[in-house]
């Protein structure tokens, strides 16, 4: 059988699998790839009359690698038709050629041909684009392998190690843990911490937010250290009450980076037990604060605040605004989930936070639309009122647009225009 050489083909594969962290067998199934198109390319240039080939036309074509002679052949499948049947020399045969050979063979049957070109007549353009193909094959190899290796880690807490910058993002390598070599992975600005620095080879704890698919430019892994996943992970490998699922983690509300310069990032975790003896906000501290602190400094000094759950929400709310003291939770509109938090006046900002971000916290938290209110001047006569009056506006509102909507639809079922009827009659006027 004809062979092409490629001298060092062996060397070649196993440099390739070295440098790309690849298996040789991603390697050789990359290389085959690139040399079936290198040969498509040299058969439309045998066939230049032809301009076009169907995207199917070369699918019966496979090259076999030969590691040990250090070259490749080329193996056509063809199907058996009778001499004056045979329309198409790349896909078919004629019995009486393959008769020659074999003697048993018959119409209809399949038979695997040596269609390797000479070792010169392979073509400067084919080996090009040989060599274009090969390198896009072995990147999408590693992607393949990187989606495999990491697809089930979505959602969990990878160790990180700084590599380079990228714009604004911070290139970081990170392992599966499953001994495997390290890949990269983005970490974006958005999902960086404002108390991090970022130096060459520093180490860190990011949560693998996605594994990108598709042939984009870039690492595929995206990664955060902003996400409220992080601070889970963190908790639940510091407390083992957490562990062990006698403390559980209720909700989490999350500000890695605030809106404002003049605000540090924080964090407000609500957390309950079914153990009466068992303390989860204490569980969650520590001795002397131990446990909690271990999170902040990876977290680079982000204030948290733990705060016990409650099935009652006004007790809820009410710890959800930790550290200021409430005076009464009025859950004013309880289906609408908004409250009233009456504080006296030298609670007030601490409730609220600096620039809201307490309270801002605690809605997202427990997911309530919270107002603070100083207690020595608030009516609770006259704010049940006003809750009223938009309720009351908020129905007749309601009421008007389905009332519209519903004029709207027996308009289209009376194939009439809209402008054809009014709120009194449902018949047009020139039928009338």
């Amino acid at each position: 059988m004809t062979i092409v050489k490629l001298p060092g083909l062996k060397d070649l594969i196993e440099s390739i699998s070295r440098e790309r962290n690849l298996p040789k067998h991603s390697v050789k199934e990359a290389l085959r790839e690139a040399l079936l198109k290198g040969y498509e390319r040299y058969r439309r240039t045998q066939n230049m009359d032809r301009r076009h080939f169907d995207d199917n036309y070369f699918d019966n074509l496979e090259v076999e690698l030969d590691v040990e002679e250090e070259g490749f052949r080329v193996l056509a499948t063809k199907s058996i038709v009778e001499k004056e049947k045979l329309s198409s020399p790349d896909h078919e045969i004629a019995l009486e050629e393959v008769k020659e050979v074999v003697e048993e063979a018959q119409l209809g049957d399949t038979v695997v041909l040596d269609v390797t070109p000479d070792q010169g007549e392979f073509g400067r353009m084919a080996a090009i684009q040989t060599k274009q193909v090969l390198s896009q094959k072995l990147r999408d190899q590693q992607r393949k392998l990187i989606q495999e290796e990491f697809q089930d880690l979505e959602g969990t807490v990878l160790q990180a190690r700084v590599l380079r910058f990228e714009r604004q993002s911070v290139i970081l390598a990170v392992s599966s843990n499953f001994g495997q070599p390290e890949v990269e992975a983005e970490l974006p600005k958005r999902e960086q911490l404002p108390n991090d620095n970022y130096r060459a080879n520093a180490t860190f704890k990011v949560f693998l937010k996605k594994v990108r698919e598709g042939p984009q430019r870039g690492p595929q892994l995206l990664v955060s250290r902003a996400s409220a996943g992080l601070v889970v992970y963190l908790f639940a490998n510091e407390v083992p009450e957490i562990e062990d699922e006698v403390v559980r983690i209720v909700a989490v509300a999350r500000e890695a980076n605030p809106p404002s310069r003049s605000l540090g990032p924080r964090t407000k975790i609500a957390v309950d037990t079914l153990e009466r003896d068992v303390d989860p906000v204490g569980a969650c501290i520590g001795a002397r604060g131990s446990r909690i602190q271990v999170v902040v400094n990876e977290l680079r000094g982000e204030k948290i605040d733990v705060i016990r759950w409650s099935p009652d929400p006004a007790t809820y709310i009410q710890n959800s605004l930790s550290p200021a003291r409430v005076e009464e939770v009025r859950l004013v509109n309880p289906e609408g989930r908004q409250a009233h938090i009456l504080v006296t006046e030298d609670q007030l900002s601490l409730a609220i936070g600096k620039e809201g971000q307490n309270v801002r916290l605690a809605a997202r938290l427990t997911g309530w639309k919270i107002d603070i209110k100083d207690i020595a001047k608030y009516d609770a006569a006259a704010e049940d009122q006003k809750i009223a009056e938009a309720l009351a506006k908020g129905q007749a509102a309601s009421i008007d647009a389905e009332r519209e909507d519903s004029i709207r639809i027996y308009s289209l079922d009376g194939d009439a225009e809209e402008t054809d009827y009014d709120e009194e009659t449902s018949v047009p006027e020139d039928e009338e």
